[in-house]
């Protein structure tokens, strides 16, 4: 059987990134899902636009400013400024998910644009993460008072979510959720759709992503790399629980 050694090389690279727990470079590792299908695709550049971007916001914000102010400041960068939005028209493109074109494009998914405006966020100091969200990955931003407070923000179109936006929304995956009252059901349910996914948990869920693009596109060769990075994500996972 003759041996891809781009495929081999750029999935032990994966590896290597994916590893640990500890540390996990969600930027690079994410940047590294294009080689599923660009083989020779430079991380470095995803790097260094990122590190660039985050340079061009460091001169928009003081440390004066509260959270909500920081927060209010990166989002008119981002989604404002730079013009990172959803691919409206084009969202089944697997382009979509690979970070040097949502970076050239302006234009991704839900989680690819939350991958890159997480690193602005950190760089900020804003206590920010990812959330698993059923259907559609958002955002949120943990607020120091009131003690539990956060807004939630749809990468797609940047706009924040009220509760009874997320209660619409969730309404759809869980049937009879009560949408009217502050029951202890609805919070309970809100509450877990807005847990915290961490770096392995966003990576397996683009990953996801393009399996399902590929499936339905019948592109085994792109499919078989996506596989092997989830193999690679789920046995790493396994080792570091």
């Amino acid at each position: 059987m003759k041996l891809d050694w781009a495929q081999t090389n750029a999935l032990s690279y994966f590896e290597s990134l994916v590893s640990s727990d500890r540390d996990l470079p969600l930027l690079e590792a994410a940047a590294c899902l294009a080689h599923v299908a660009h083989e020779v695709q430079d991380v470095e550049w995803v790097l260094e636009e990122v590190d660039h971007l985050v340079r061009m916001l460091q001169r928009r914000w003081s440390s004066d400013l509260d959270t909500l102010e920081r927060l209010q400041v990166l989002n008119r960068f981002f989604f404002e400024e730079c013009r990172f939005a959803g691919n409206v028209n084009h969202y089944d493109d697997p382009g979509n998910s690979f970070l040097h074109q949502v970076i050239q494009t302006r234009r991704g998914i839900p989680v690819s644009l939350a991958v890159i405006w997480l690193e602005l966020a950190q760089s900020m100091g804003l206590d920010a993460a990812g959330v698993n969200f059923p259907g559609h990955f958002l955002l949120k931003v943990n607020l120091l008072q009131p003690k539990g407070a956060k807004v939630v923000i749809d990468p797609f179109t940047g706009h924040v979510l009220a509760r009874e936006d997320l209660l619409v929304r969730l309404s759809t995956w869980m049937p009879g959720l009560p949408m009217d009252a502050q029951s202890a059901q609805t919070d309970h349910a809100l509450s877990q759709a807005l847990g915290s996914a961490g770096p392995r948990d966003i990576l397996a869920r683009m990953l996801r992503n393009l399996e399902e693009i590929y499936w339905r596109r019948n592109d085994a060769p792109a499919l078989q790399a996506v596989k092997a990075r989830q193999a690679v994500l789920e046995a790493s996972r396994s080792s570091t629980s």
